[in-house]
C-alpha cells in the first residue's frame, strides 16, 4: 500500500515570459571567443555551430511549443527524504512523469533514471512506446507503468542546499517513490548515472527489485591483484585511463570544482550550450561525419539546453559528481546478484568487456543493438523500447 504520508501532487511547468526575455537579450548579446581556422570540434565545441545554435536559439526556438509537447506526459512532485520514510536528512520535493500503462493484464513498473547533461528529456521518446507497445507495432502484454524523475538538482526537482546527493541517496529516494505510488516491487533501468542509481536500487534494495537493465557499466574500479583480469579486462581499463586524459575534462571539473565552472555557465546561455553541445556530439551515435543533427533536431538539443537554463540546475547537476566521487570504494566494488540485463551500443562512450560485466553483475542478457550512442532511449527510441521489453519479458507474472 502507498505510504500515507506520500503526497503527489500534479505539476505544470511554466515559464515566466521575463525569463525568456532574460534568455534572449543574454543570447544576442554573446561575447564570441576567437578560435582556430578549420579547428571544428577538435578543441571543444565547433564555434561556428554553435553561433548558428545560438542565432536559432534567440531567434526562431519555440520553448513554448516545447513545453507544451512535454506536457503531454503527467507530470507530478512529491516529498521524499523527509526522514519519515527513511531516506535522506533533509526532504526533497521531486519531479517525476508517472505514465500508467495503456493495456496489459500485469504492466510491469519501471523506474527510469538519467543522467548528465539531461533530465527527464531522455526518455520522453521512449514513454508511450513503452506504456503503449500495441500502439508502436508491439506486444500490448509488454506494457510498462513507468516512471521517470528528475534526480535532485537535475530538471524540475529541488537542488539540495545542504549537501550533493550521491547515487546511493537518489537510489533511496527511488525506492521510496515506487513504494509511494504502490510499487512494491518493481524493475529499473538507466545509463550514465543512472545505471550508478539503478545499480545501487538492485543492490540496496534487492526485495523490491525484480530485475535491473543498463546501458553501460561505469568507469572500471578494481583494487585487486591485475593478474586476476582477463586480458580484455586489463585492455579496457587502460582504454578508460587514456579516455580520462583525452576525454574526462568535464569529469574533473565536476568531481573537483564544480562551482568555478557554474559560476560562468550559469551567466552565460551560449557557455551552457557549448559545455552540453559538445558531450551530446561526442557521446551520441553521429556516423562517420559527426553531424550533431543527424542525431537531434535543434529543437530536441534546446529543449534539453533550455530546461537546464530555466531551472538553474547546471551548477547542482554538477556537484553530483562531487557527491559521487567520495562514495567508498567498498560500495565499488560490490557485485549485483539481482538478475541484470546490459544493451551495450556502438556510439556510447565505453564498452565493458563480458567478463567485467559478469565480474560486477548477475547478467542475464547483454547484447549490442546496432546504433545509438549514450542517449540512446532519446537517439533510437524503437531500439531502446524494444531492448527493455526483450529483458524485462520473462520477469512478468
Amino acid at each position: 500500500m502507498p505510504d500515507t504520508l506520500f503526497r503527489p501532487e500534479p505539476f505544470t511547468m511554466s515559464t515566466d515570459p521575463a525569463a525568456l526575455d532574460d534568455l534572449r537579450r543574454r543570447l544576442r548579446a554573446t561575447r564570441w571567443p576567437d578560435a582556430i581556422e578549420g579547428a571544428g570540434w577538435t578543441l571543444g565545441t565547433d564555434v561556428a555551430y554553435l553561433r548558428e545554435l545560438i542565432d536559432y536559439w534567440a531567434n526562431d526556438f519555440d520553448w513554448a511549443a516545447q513545453e507544451a509537447a512535454l506536457a503531454r506526459h503527467p507530470h507530478f512532485r512529491a516529498r521524499l527524504g523527509s526522514g519519515a520514510h527513511g531516506g535522506a536528512s533533509t526532504g526533497l520535493d521531486i519531479h517525476f512523469v508517472h505514465a500508467r500503462a495503456a493495456g496489459g493484464t500485469h504492466p510491469l513498473p519501471l523506474v527510469l533514471s538519467h543522467g548528465w547533461p539531461d533530465s527527464f528529456w531522455r526518455y520522453t521518446k521512449v514513454i508511450p512506446l513503452l506504456t503503449d507497445p500495441g500502439a508502436h507495432g508491439g506486444d500490448p502484454a509488454d506494457a510498462f507503468d513507468v516512471v521517470v524523475p528528475d534526480m535532485p538538482g537535475y530538471g524540475y526537482s529541488d537542488r539540495p542546499t545542504d549537501r550533493p546527493r550521491n547515487s546511493i541517496d537518489v537510489a533511496a529516494l527511488w525506492a521510496e517513490l515506487m513504494h509511494g505510488l504502490g510499487y512494491d516491487r518493481f524493475v529499473a533501468a538507466g545509463g550514465d548515472i543512472g545505471s550508478h542509481v539503478s545499480r545501487y536500487l538492485a543492490l540496496d534494495h534487492p526485495d523490491s527489485v525484480i530485475a535491473v537493465h543498463r546501458t553501460d557499466a561505469g568507469l572500471p574500479h578494481f583494487s585487486g591483484d591485475p593478474a586476476l583480469l582477463t586480458a580484455e579486462e586489463r585492455q579496457w581499463i587502460d582504454e578508460s585511463v587514456r579516455w580520462a586524459a583525452t576525454e574526462g575534462a568535464y569529469g574533473a571539473i565536476h568531481r573537483t570544482k564544480p562551482q568555478t565552472a557554474a559560476a560562468g555557465l550559469s551567466d552565460s546561455p551560449a557557455g551552457l550550450a557549448a559545455w552540453i553541445v559538445e558531450k551530446l556530439r561526442s557521446w551520441s551515435d553521429c556516423g562517420p561525419d559527426g553531424d550533431l543533427e543527424s542525431v537531434y533536431s535543434k529543437d530536441e538539443i534546446l529543449t534539453n539546453i533550455t530546461i537546464y537554463w530555466l531551472t538553474e540546475t547546471i551548477g547542482s547537476s554538477m556537484r553530483m559528481y562531487h557527491a559521487n566521487a567520495a562514495i567508498p570504494p567498498e560500495q565499488l566494488a560490490r557485485r549485483v546478484e539481482v538478475p541484470s540485463g546490459f544493451s551495450l551500443f556502438p556510439g556510447d562512450i565505453m564498452r565493458p568487456p563480458r567478463a567485467w560485466i559478469d565480474r560486477t553483475a548477475n547478467a542475464v542478457r547483454v547484447t549490442e543493438p546496432a546504433r545509438g550512442g549514450h542517449f540512446a532511449a532519446f537517439e533510437q527510441p524503437e531500439l531502446y523500447a524494444e531492448e527493455l521489453r526483450a529483458f524485462f519479458r520473462p520477469f512478468r507474472r
